[in-house]
């Protein structure tokens, strides 16, 4: 299946991720993005203590968390957050609108959470409806409002201004014929006539507004302080000031406030269902802190695709990111046992016969001929020892030792030196409870009707576990009935030591003896050369299910 560059392509490992998974993801993501892919390394759960230290090492940033293989807005191209402030003038925010080529914008405070949506349409009702709407909203504007819409001059400021919000235009008429005007608490918008200003203001105009002068006279401005009447030169003609000034309220005043708006979080499958419920053309997309970050239409909704992902470390869908079936998986990079996958799609399939994923992606760049970096190098040379166990699981191939020397010169490493490093790291379990240790470095798989879970942990030393037995066993049990297993399995590992402990919980725990037996008199008895979960742990369980089932 070809890929886009527009589209970015998600690189991830498994759930409960290990350093293999994790250092494939970001190696690979690196060589797409050198190809010219947008790539995205993902993980689907916590770093390991292991893999937090190479990255801290290596200096890489923690890969981003992938929850759901479906898309959310947060990952579509949404319409910009434009907006504007409560105080925002109705004719301010038509320019903005008209600027910008949207007919709406948010309203939203000085943190950017979303207050409320103005539209076109809710600027025609000013403009086009009946004035006797704009009454209430025009005497509860600021004076400040009036002289921006009409880009005026204030001659006089009063805090006592007293509006009713109506308006009347006399602008043509002399003093003498003023006594028929209604005028008292109005805004009344006069010509360049002193004498008629003078008879407005003390007739008990609420605002004077002036058209065609560019001063007032003295005389005018006492009168007007006398009866608490500001004044102001408007900035263009009768016509225009009669029509601009009932843009002068703030956005606030008719903004809507009860909104139809989601979160990027949502789902888009889930978005466009609900956006059958109702029939707008924008919506508000706000984070999960209510703060603005877009807007959402149908055509969003319609023309977005399912995530590109490749999988790395990994192919069963059980052990990927929830909702994979719905993805668009493009390669699969593994090398463990290929069991439940299956695609409606072509896909580029690889899977070596290896001991870590590292080892096949490390490959892969030097058949591209594309060089790894100093520190990317180390990095996937700390997965391939993680993976093989510095060589001693029965997984390690001669192609791993190989790749791991090539490494080891790249990253100027001594293997042993970096490898006892990093072990010393991966086998501290201080101040970690069983519960932790179960789910740190876990698969789950179905076999044959069995869904089972094994976890491995890498210890010093395995001589002291005998006395927790009974903390782990309960631990496993607990953790089984938790997430419905029929097995759950504990699996600790000792590289010094050459072999594994074997704990087992859940209603076919008692399979595991037969798996892996113990000796007279006792019970977890030590596995001599029992070091690797693909290899050796899961086959041996994988026959006592055939055995039963």
């Amino acid at each position: 299946m070809p890929m886009t560059t527009n589209d970015p392509v998600y690189i991830t490992g498994h759930q409960h991720p290990d350093t293999d998974s994790i250092a494939s993801a970001i190696a690979y993501a690196f060589f797409k993005r050198s190809m010219g892919i947008r790539a995205i390394p993902c993980r689907l759960g916590p770093l390991n203590a292991e893999s937090a230290w190479l990255l801290k090492r290596f200096g890489f940033e923690e890969p981003m968390l992938l929850t759901d293989a479906r898309v959310r807005l947060a990952d579509i191209a949404l319409d910009p957050p434009t907006y504007i402030k409560p105080d925002t003038t109705i004719f301010e925010s038509l320019r903005q609108m008209e600027e910008v080529g949207h007919t709406y914008c948010g309203v939203v405070d000085d943190e950017m959470h979303l207050l409320g949506l103005l539209t076109k349409g809710d600027i025609a009702q000013v403009g086009l409806g009946d004035t006797h709407y704009n009454i209430d909203i025009l005497s509860k504007t600021p004076l400040d409002n009036f002289v921006k819409t009409l880009d005026g001059t204030l001659v006089y400021r009063d805090d006592e201004m007293h509006l009713n919000g109506k308006v009347s235009l006399i602008a043509m008429t002399g003093a003498s014929q003023l006594d028929a005007y209604q005028i008292e608490g109005r805004i009344v918008i006069v010509g360049n006539n002193a004498e008629a200003q003078k008879h407005v203001i003390e007739n008990g105009a609420g605002l004077l507004i002036v058209v065609w002068a560019d001063e007032i006279a003295p005389e005018v401005i006492e009168i007007a302080k006398a009866h608490h009447c500001p004044i102001i030169i408007s900035g263009h003609g009768a016509m225009n000031t009669s029509r601009y000034i009932y843009f002068a309220p703030s956005a606030e005043t008719i903004m809507k406030t009860k909104l139809v708006t989601f979160t990027d979080i949502e789902l888009a499958e889930d978005v466009g269902k609900k956006m059958l419920r109702s029939r707008y053309h924008i919506y508000p997309v706000v984070d999960t802190a209510k703060k603005l970050v877009g807007y959402v239409a149908r055509y969003h909704i319609m023309n977005c695709s399912n995530k590109q992902i490749i999988l790395v470390d990994h192919n069963e869908f059980s052990q990927s990111v929830r909702a994979i079936e719905k993805a668009r998986v493009l390669e699969v990079i593994d090398h463990h046992r290929i069991n439940d996958f299956s695609t409606t799609q072509p896909v580029a399939f690889r899977n070596e016969i290896v001991g870590s994923s590292a080892t096949i992606v490390s490959t892969i760049f030097r058949e591209n001929q594309i060089p790894i970096p100093q520190n990317l190098a180390g990095l996937l040379l700390g997965a391939l020892l993680s993976d093989t166990m510095n060589f001693h699981s029965p997984t390690t191939t001669p192609k791993d030792i190989q790749t791991a020397n090539i490494l080891a010169a790249m990253a100027d490493l001594d293997i042993d030196e970096f490898a006892r490093d990093m072990f010393a790291v991966t086998a501290n379990t201080d101040g970690k409870t069983y519960s932790e240790m179960i789910n740190q470095d876990m698969k789950i798989y179905d076999i044959k009707e069995t869904k089972l879970s094994i976890s491995q942990v890498i210890v010093t030393s395995t001589k002291e576990l005998g006395e927790d037995s009974r903390d782990i066993q309960q631990a496993l049990e607990s953790f089984a009935v938790k997430k419905r297993l029929d097995l759950s399995v504990l699996v600790f590992t000792s590289i010094l030591e050459n072999g594994s402990v074997v704990y087992a919980g859940g209603n076919r725990a008692a399979w595991i003896p037969e798996a892996f037996p113990n000796r007279a008199n006792e019970e977890h008895s030590f596995q001599q050369d029992l070091l690797s979960r693909k290899k050796q742990i899961l086959p041996k369980i994988t026959e006592v299910i055939d055995r039963y089932m």
